[in-house]
């Protein structure tokens, strides 16, 4: 695998800049709200993999390619991080295609604390004083939360596992970010041009090609999915997974607050409440994570 550095503070900025992208993703998905979801996760998947590909000759990273391809061990990983990203990518867009924002956004509240659980568990990373009080602080508001929504429990949970678990493989897997998300889209490829084919020909018809605007949102499933995932996979490698996690907080207050100003869902005092003590929580850890970041420090990518 090609060696790079990257800094403490360039892999935040990357990671930031994930979470700003999957934050704003239920404005984009307003393009497509009309695309059943596995249709769309299959054009997804499909333009996604091209792009990556590109990126690959660009950097001239074939030969990593091939060595991933011959690896058994790294190829099964990369399968079921495969699986995982798809029943997260399905279930996030039927959540947000069925107006349960607010669902969406507490399993991704939800998270960083099972991504920090999984840091210090298989990773055996370690919080200082002042990340644990951020983490009791979010966990207080986060189990108010889910006591509130219990209806939609399965679907919070269901993201915050399956996305968790993704990056835990991600980040432990002997393949860069760029080639492992090639693999994984390889991995999904034949089954979404299969549901694709099978669409067209026995099933309810193709949304490509039937709207100019919706046709735009389904190509740009490609850049919206590649580019997020390929900046987080980049900073897991380079940060410790357990203020990955915590950084996670970012993506799920946009989306609440999406879900508040722009889908009109109603918000109760009690989660306001909630969501006060989730945003002190990640104020005092990204201060803390901050103060240490003063420090130089590189790690391998």
């Amino acid at each position: 695998m090609t060696q790079a550095t990257l800094s403490s503070k360039r892999a935040l900025v990357f990671a930031l800049g994930a979470h700003a992208i999957w934050g704003s993703m239920p404005i984009y998905l307003m393009l497509v709200h009309e695309v059943p979801v596995f249709e769309y996760v299959a054009w997804r998947t499909l333009f996604t993999l091209p792009l990556c590909l590109a990126i690959i000759a660009v950097r001239s990273n074939l030969g990593e390619l091939s060595a991933v391809l011959r690896n058994r061990r790294t190829m099964l990983t990369l399968a079921a991080s495969a699986g995982l990203i798809a029943v997260n990518w399905c279930l996030y867009v039927w959540a947000i295609q069925t107006d349960h924002v607010y669902a969406a956004s507490l399993g991704y509240y939800i998270l960083p604390l099972t991504m920090m659980l999984l840091g210090l568990i298989f990773l055996g990373e370690r919080l200082t004083r002042r990340q644990w009080a951020a983490v009791a602080l979010a966990g207080i508001g986060v189990a108010a939360l889910a006591a509130g929504a219990l209806t939609t429990l399965w679907v919070s949970v269901t993201l915050a596992l399956s996305f968790g678990t993704y990056g835990l493989l991600r980040k432990t897997v002997a393949a860069g970010p760029v080639v492992g998300l090639v693999v994984e889209s390889m991995v999904l490829a034949p089954i979404a041009i299969g549901f694709l084919v099978w669409s067209a020909k026995a099933g309810p018809g193709l949304a490509l090609g039937r709207d100019m605007l919706e046709t735009f949102g389904i190509v740009m499933g490609g850049p919206m999915t590649a580019v997020p995932l390929l900046l987080f996979a980049t900073a897991a490698r380079a940060m410790p997974y357990t203020v990955m996690g915590f950084l996670q907080f970012v993506s799920p207050t946009i989306v609440f607050l999406l879900g508040l100003l722009v889908f009109g869902e109603e918000l109760h005092p009690a989660q306001l409440a909630c969501f006060v003590a989730i945003w002190a929580a990640a104020a005092l850890f990204i201060w803390d994570l901050v103060r240490s970041t003063r420090r130089p420090a590189v790690r391998p990518v």
